[in-house]
This record gives C-alpha cells, sequence and structure tokens, in this order.
C-alpha cells in the first residue's frame, strides 16, 4: 500500500567520499572528485535511480589539521562547486543540482548572478546551500586575521540572504519582451533598483540577469545551532541535518517546523533530510564487513586530527586512551562540537575510539541490505524525524551503484519513493512553491 508520504533523496558529495578511507577502497576510484567523466557517470546513475538532487560540498581551505594527517585526505583537491555543476548541468536533464556557497566570504552580487545564471542553465535545478564557514584557515585566505565569532556569522547571513533574494526579484518575470517590431528590448517599469543599504552590506542593483527560472533557487541550510536552526525555519527550504539518534531528529523536526508555523510559514515548505551514511550488502554481515574495512583504511593521524576539527580544538596532545577532557568553547561549528561531546558521554569512549568513530564517520549510518535500510528509512519518514536524507555512499562508484540498484527499487516497491519525476525543476521535486517576487506580486 502506497505510503501518504514519500521520502526525498540528495546524494551528498564530498570529495570521493564522506568516509576518509573511502579513496583507498578496493575498487574504488581515488579520483572520483577530480575526474569530470566518473562525475558525469554519477549523476547520471542519481538521476536514473530518480534523486532530487546531486550536492555538492565545498571547502575554502585545506582543512586545517597537521601535514602528516593532510596527507592522507582525499579532501586537498576538488572542483570548485559551481563551476562542476554548471558542467553537469549540461551531462544532465532533471536531477537537481545544490551547490554550496559562504555568506562569510562571498560578495552577495557576485553569488546571486552565478546562482541565477546556473539555475537558467540547468532549467530551474539550482539550489544555494547557505553556509557561515567554520574553518578558521579559510578566514586567512580572505584577508581576516581570525574568523567571525560564530553568532556573528549568522547574523551577517540572514542580511546577505535578503540581499540575494532580493536581487533575484530585480525583474518582473515578463520584463523581457524582446520586441523586434519596436526595438524595445526589456520593460524599464517592470525593473527594481534594490538599492540596500545595511549593517554589512550596501548593494545598489539591479541584478544584471532575468529572473531565475524557479523564481529563486532553492535554498538550503544546514546549521543546528540556536543560530542556525533559526536562520532554517525564516529561510530555508531544504535542511540538511546531522543527528546522532531518532529521538534526536525528532527533537530538531519539531523543533525547526515549529519555528516556522510561529513565523507563519508552512512545514510543508521546508524538507528536512539528514544526512545518513549507507552501506548496503546482499546480508547484514556482508554490509558490516565492509564498514569495518573501511573503518581499518583510516590511519590514527587523519582521525585524531578529524576529530580536532569536529571539537575546533587541537586534540592530538590529549591521551588516546583515556577520556575525552574539558573542551572550551570556540568560533568553531558548534553543532558538530556538541555530537562529539554528546557520543562520548554517552558511550563513554577513549580519545582514540571517539578518533577513530570520526575518523571514519560518526554520524547517522544505515548498515545492512536493502530490505533493512528501507526498514529504517521507513521509521524515520513515518515517524517525523525526516522527509528524506541526504545519501552518503560508502566509497564511489560501486557504493553509489549498489544503493541506486537495491536500495532505490526496495523503496519504490514500498510506495516510498518515486518512479518518476514530478517536474522538471527541483522545486516541482520537493513539492515546493515558486516564491512570488516581492517587488512585482501577480
Amino acid at each position: 500500500m502506497a505510503q501518504s508520504r514519500q521520502l526525498h533523496l540528495g546524494a551528498f558529495m564530498r570529495p570521493v567520499s564522506i568516509h576518509t578511507g573511502a579513496w583507498r577502497y578496493p575498487g574504488a576510484s581515488p579520483d572520483a572528485n577530480f575526474n569530470l567523466a566518473h562525475l558525469k557517470h554519477f549523476a547520471r546513475t542519481l538521476e536514473a535511480a530518480k534523486f532530487d538532487a546531486f550536492f555538492m560540498a565545498d571547502h575554502l581551505a585545506v582543512l586545517n589539521m597537521p601535514v602528516e594527517a593532510l596527507k592522507r585526505s582525499h579532501t586537498v583537491t576538488s572542483f570548485e562547486p559551481f563551476t562542476l555543476l554548471s558542467a553537469l548541468a549540461g551531462a544532465t536533464e532533471r536531477i537537481g543540482l545544490i551547490a554550496t556557497c559562504s555568506t562569510t566570504f562571498e560578495a552577495p552580487f557576485n553569488l546571486a548572478r552565478r546562482f541565477a545564471s546556473l539555475d537558467h542553465i540547468s532549467g530551474g535545478r539550482a539550489g544555494w546551500n547557505i553556509v557561515t564557514t567554520s574553518n578558521p584557515d579559510a578566514a586567512l585566505n580572505f584577508g581576516l586575521e581570525e574568523q567571525i565569532e560564530h553568532d556573528a556569522r549568522y547574523v551577517r547571513a540572514r542580511e546577505f540572504y535578503d540581499v540575494v533574494t532580493g536581487l533575484w526579484d530585480s525583474f518582473a518575470d515578463d520584463a523581457f519582451v524582446r520586441d523586434v517590431e519596436s526595438g524595445i528590448f526589456f520593460d524599464p517599469a517592470r525593473m527594481h533598483v534594490l538599492d540596500h543599504k545595511g549593517p554589512h552590506f550596501a548593494v545598489r542593483g539591479p541584478l544584471n540577469i532575468a529572473r531565475p527560472v524557479q523564481g529563486w533557487p532553492v535554498i538550503v541550510q544546514a546549521g543546528a545551532s540556536e543560530a542556525g536552526r533559526q536562520l532554517a525555519a525564516e529561510t530555508a527550504e531544504m535542511v540538511f541535518s546531522a543527528p546522532g539518534r531518532i529521538e534526536d531528529a525528532r527533537a530538531f523536526y519539531a523543533d525547526v517546523k515549529g519555528r516556522m508555523e510561529t513565523l507563519g510559514r508552512a512545514r510543508d515548505h521546508l524538507k528536512i533530510l539528514p544526512g545518513a551514511f549507507v552501506v548496503v550488502g546482499d546480508t547484514v554481515e556482508e554490509a558490516r564487513a565492509i564498514r569495518a574495512r573501511l573503518d581499518s583504511l583510516v590511519h590514527y593521524e587523519s582521525a585524531i586530527a578529524s576529530l580536532s576539527i569536529m571539537l575546533g580544538h587541537d586534540a592530538s596532545g590529549f591521551d588516546p586512551d583515556g577520556p575525552l577532557p574539558d573542551i572550551p568553547q570556540t568560533n568553531a561549528s558548534q553543532s558538530g562540537r556538541a555530537r562529539v561531546l554528546a557520543l562520548a558521554r554517552r558511550e563513554n569512549l577513549t580519545v582514540r575510539q571517539l578518533a577513530q568513530r570520526f575518523g571514519g564517520y560518526g554520524g547517522l549510518s544505515f548498515v545492512g541490505t536493502a530490505a533493512t535500510i528501507a526498514d529504517a528509512m521507513e521509521e524515520w519518514l513515518v515517524t517525523e524525524a525526516s522527509d528524506g536524507f541526504n545519501v552518503m555512499f560508502p566509497y564511489l562508484p560501486g557504493g553509489l551503484e549498489d544503493f541506486c540498484a537495491k536500495v532505490v527499487p526496495e523503496l519504490q516497491r514500498r510506495g516510498l519513493f518515486r518512479t518518476e519525476y514530478e517536474g522538471t525543476t527541483l522545486r516541482e521535486h520537493l513539492g515546493l512553491p515558486r516564491p512570488a517576487n516581492r517587488f512585482f506580486p501577480a
């Protein structure tokens, strides 16, 4: 019997894989993140499986870890998201294309123009993952001596969003008449000059590109701190979350959707997709063996460096076989730090055990057969822990291909996932309305 609610599935494409041992896995493509032919194949495979979107993560600096760990990291080289997704737009027809772009180190006009361009080039498939960038080394690449304080980054992000969406509304949908006989290309009465002046930005406008196909590209957000949740409730249409347990996910879901209702937004106008690391085998034992092999490929130098990034604090001097000591608050990601501390307390893990967990992948994971994975995903959906998942594959291409060939058909058989796209735009895939133009209402 078909479900009244259906899953949404995004594919999280961080360089090679979210798992730091993935590029070394037997049969994996070590250059998967930096080989356009591979990336086109991945995107087409996901599109054939009817995924909502291909999501490209990004870094504005090499990861801030010691060189002995960095030399083992597959994240050192990857494509700039807009360049890659523009290429993938020409290689695909339906799948959404979500790019990560920072409000901390970008200019609103340039970002608005690039996303509008991607939306037009792709025929209405663009999405903007709003991030505030916690890596302190990124600040050094943009002329700052230190990272901007956490909550201040979110205040800046809120104004940044207002400017970008205002720029996307620079022209009415019918502004470009292109009347050959009269010689009139556009109607000036259907153009709005933003003339924004705020605490962080002064932007005149208008944007020098027609309004995006979707009105606005889909707005995506990933913060889970207090400031992040509020920004999501006010602005986001998709949220990538990172809960460790289904109970935490239900609480997050209820909180963010409740904030939306308080603000007068419809709950269905935001989709919450937790990140899920998925390892599928023909048996549960086979899937567990794949995960164990992956974890065995992570060196301690990489593991402790990954733990340090999550904590926002150098953990290399900690006693590997002792408990995690008290960690001071920093300007790093608060939600990431909170996940580490909660796991350490909940399972009484040593520093070495924590490093091994987060050096591989320490978040939500589904390890099993197509049936057991579908069981778990269905529970998350029907109990309002999520609206779907941002799927992370254990290695490429095999892990991706296994999920599409085994788990997707099982979800479709249960009526939990589409068999055909509902339309041509990312908004149509997600069941989201096209935003009205604030300056030229219909």
